[in-house]
């Protein structure tokens, strides 16, 4: 599935879209000669950065995630949202290292009792089917070196792109957009005092599996608000560069 080419309502294609255009323009504002820049360190074979271009494997990975958080199988996407939440409340509870081990032994003792009574039955029955889970242990699951590679680049990327952002947050390039990045940062002092990490990580996976739909069901009336919202905020961030010295944006 391609992000330009996506055709289904909702945020099919419209989510990729606005993931790029973020990935070229920075978290809080143009960052479109810094991305540039960045990008062009890379050595040359690999100086354009497409996420899902050219790996059919990532195009057919989105489209799966897509086809989860918009509930397109109802089953399927129920168990994906009920197994991470049933993981996240359980790492609540107990340590990461038990969870882990609890989870190790649950499957292995699924697997074993599965081995043991296809052995069992094979014998009575006097069959030689051979192993019962041949056909998974078969399965190719090495990753090739340029795969490696390749996914290396996309993280020195993603990495190099974070850290000139940050450096141009925290020393302060455009006033406005640090102050904005302050803001922020003061918000979050109240969400750590009200959340741990792992009860926000669980609102977020909720998140993840409601806001798609209720997106798409409700498009037209979100963009509309979102529009609104959008236009007085552009307005008071243009009050704000005219009034605060230095922070109008060079040309």
């Amino acid at each position: 599935m391609s992000a330009k080419s996506s055709e289904g309502p909702g945020l099919d294609g419209k989510w990729f879209d606005e993931v790029e255009e973020e990935e070229k323009n920075g978290m809080f504002g143009s960052a479109g000669p810094r991305f540039d820049e960045m990008r062009d360190d890379l050595h040359a074979p690999k100086q354009q950065f497409h996420p899902f271009e050219g790996s059919g494997v990532a195009m057919e990975t989105a489209s799966t995630v897509v086809d989860l958080l918009h509930w397109r199988d109802l089953k399927q996407s129920g168990l994906v949202f009920g197994s991470v939440l049933l993981l996240l409340f359980s790492l609540t509870q107990f340590s990461v290292v038990s969870v882990i081990a609890y989870l190790a032994l649950a499957v292995l003792s699924a697997t074993i009792s599965f081995r043991v009574y296809k052995s069992v039955l094979q014998a009575v029955q006097k069959t030689d089917e051979g192993h019962p889970f041949k056909a998974y242990l078969e399965v190719e699951i090495a990753l090739s070196a340029d795969q490696i590679i390749k996914y290396v680049d996309k993280t020195q990327l993603y990495i190099n792109s974070t850290m000139k952002e940050l450096r141009r947050l925290f020393l302060v390039q455009d006033m406005v957009d640090s102050i904005k990045f302050a803001v922020l940062m003061w918000l979050l002092t109240y969400v750590g005092a009200l959340f741990n990490g792992l009860t926000l990580l669980i609102l977020v996976v909720v998140s993840m599996f409601s806001v798609p739909v209720v997106y798409e069901k409700y498009q037209t009336q979100i963009d509309q608000y979102l529009g609104l919202v959008r236009t007085q905020f552009n307005s008071i961030m243009g009050k704000i560069r005219e009034k605060v010295p230095g922070a109008k944006k060079k040309e």
